[in-house]
């Protein structure tokens, strides 16, 4: 019989911390969703920032619960 794994306890939705690649540098997809995503917020550009695909990842999560973006994590 197969068991089902919650969400909380999927493997699919790692920390960002916890990323072997959190310390590289943000990837293009992520700078262009930031921009958007700030724009939508009416905060500031993040993007001329030197972040890491972690912190780029922590930014991008409040900044959809900030723009009301379905599927953000509040």
């Amino acid at each position: 019989m197969a068991t089902t794994t919650s969400t909380a306890e999927s493997n699919t939705e790692k920390n960002p911390d916890d990323w072997v690649s959190g310390d590289e540098p943000m990837t293009g997809a992520q700078k262009s969703y930031l921009k958007t995503l700030s724009e939508q917020a009416h905060e500031a550009d993040p993007t001329d920032q030197d972040l890491t695909k972690a912190e780029a990842s922590k930014m991008i999560d409040a900044l959809r619960g900030k723009a009301g973006v379905a599927g953000s994590k509040k």
